[in-house]
């Protein structure tokens, strides 16, 4: 046995030995994504004031390594970069409501490129099997993009919440998934 067959066989054996506790977790994570769902507008500042606390500390240490390093051109673009997350963090953190505008905006254009670039992967891969999964993600991401995009202002208020809120309880639903397997693995 290898030893990537090795630590795959340690890894089924852990989680089959813990499966109440993955399944605890993922009905945790199920409910907090509800939870997250239900008030999206919180969620959405929440997310934000997140990410703006990620950019100013991420920001911070980019900054430090650029002046540690001291590598020529990468010297100025480190430095350029941690200003920008450092001041973009800050910007946002004193005012969530258009850093959550913002944002919400950003992830519109995400899921707009992201639809086009699936659906024309799909229509070049049409004749292999899974085309068609390729082509639905695709068109649901370009669909969803589209609708945040044209409900924008209001938009900002819900978007991120519900995409948070939607990521965390499919997050739940699959520890959930696993603990079942590895229970009826378990009994098997």
């Amino acid at each position: 046995m290898s030893d990537a067959q090795q630590t795959a066989q340690s890894v089924l054996e852990k989680i089959e030995d813990n499966w109440a506790w993955f399944l605890i977790l993922g009905i945790a994570l199920l409910l907090g994504g509800l939870v997250l769902i239900a008030a999206p507008y919180a969620t959405s500042v929440a997310v934000t004031l997140l990410i703006a606390a990620v950019l100013v500390v991420g920001g911070a240490i980019q900054i430090y390594q650029a002046f540690k390093g001291k590598n020529g051109s990468s010297f100025f673009w480190s430095l350029i970069t941690g200003i920008i997350a450092l001041i973009g963090g800050i910007v946002i953190y004193t005012n969530p409501l258009a850093g959550t505008f913002a944002l919400t905006l950003v992830i519109a254009a995400v899921f707009i490129a992201q639809g086009i670039s699936q659906l024309l992967l799909a229509f070049k891969m049409k004749p292999h099997t899974g085309w068609t999964w390729i082509a639905l993600a695709g068109a649901i991401s370009l669909v969803a993009g589209v609708m945040i995009w044209l409900e924008l202002p209001s938009s900002a208020a819900w978007a991120l919440g519900l995409i948070a809120g939607i990521s965390v309880m499919f997050n739940g639903w699959s520890y959930i998934a696993i603990a079942l397997a590895a229970r009826a693995m378990k009994k098997a």
